[in-house]
């Protein structure tokens, strides 16, 4: 397990805190995620993403998408009764898992959808008006108006 010491980056950066935290995060979770089940992630537009999940086995009933303080967990119980069942050979893996993926500020569920044993979830980035990029007009000013400013401060 690997751990970074980014103390020195803090004195030349401020407001990065968040950033160099979600580093450390990954960096540990990186050694425990399970590959179980498998899964994409595609951007399907400029501010648009999609989570594929293989979900094969499990019933609409038996998953869970929630999120939860930036946090996408989808989870998979399988509810119903196989004890009854008798397999010769079992090679689809119907076992539980809780799967989780931190969502960047302003990324919101907007869709999940079951089908064919995928398990698609679609996510958009929402940034509102008041942190969009903004063009500042600037004005022009003349040796009147500057000799006027400099009047005003003496």
């Amino acid at each position: 397990m690997r751990h970074f010491d980014l103390a020195p980056l803090y004195r030349a950066t401020i407001g990065f805190d968040q950033i160099a935290d979600l580093i450390n995060q990954v960096s540990d979770r990186s050694v425990n995620q399970p590959s179980y089940p498998p899964y994409n992630i595609e951007k399907t537009a400029e501010d648009a993403y999609r989570i594929s999940i293989a979900v094969a086995g499990f019933a609409t009933d038996d998953l869970s998408v929630e999120v939860k303080e930036n946090e996408l967990v989808i989870a998979a119980r399988k509810t119903a009764d196989e004890a009854s069942n008798s397999y010769l050979h079992r090679g689809i893996a119907t076992r539980a898992f809780e799967r989780r993926f931190k969502l960047a500020d302003h990324v919101q569920v907007s869709a999940a959808d079951h089908r064919d044993g995928m398990l698609h979830i679609d996510l958009t980035r929402e940034v509102p008006e008041a942190l969009k990029p903004r063009q500042i007009a600037i004005a022009n000013a003349g040796p009147a108006a500057l000799n006027q400013a400099a009047k005003a401060i003496n």
